[in-house]
């Protein structure tokens, strides 16, 4: 039971990755639609940063998606799949990012 719990949290952290790491990045780089990211560390600053409600780091050990509890995990991937989705606000959840790292003003 133990095994099918982590092979599905592995799945789950899977998915995140690649949207992440591939997905997104590339629909920011063909340009179809605006982005203010292109890389995929800073897709996944924005998302950690927007599931955690704050900076990820004051939330999470490091590497961040080693250390995401299951509910974590599968909502970075909502968010991921909204934002890919034009769901949400990719520009306002940024600026969100910012400002809790203190690189905006509130």
């Amino acid at each position: 039971m133990t095994e099918d719990l982590t092979n599905r949290m592995a799945d789950i952290v899977s998915r995140y990755m690649v949207l992440t790491k591939e997905v997104m990045p590339r629909m920011a780089r063909e340009g179809s639609v605006s982005r203010p990211v292109v890389n995929d560390h800073c897709f996944q600053r924005i998302v950690l940063d927007n599931v955690c409600g704050g900076p990820w780091f004051e939330h999470l050990a490091r590497p961040a998606y080693k250390h995401l509890s299951k509910d974590q995990a599968v909502h970075a991937i909502n968010l991921c799949e909204a934002i890919i989705a034009n769901r949400v606000d990719l520009y306002e959840l940024n600026n969100k990012s910012l400002i809790w790292r203190g690189k905006r003003p509130r």
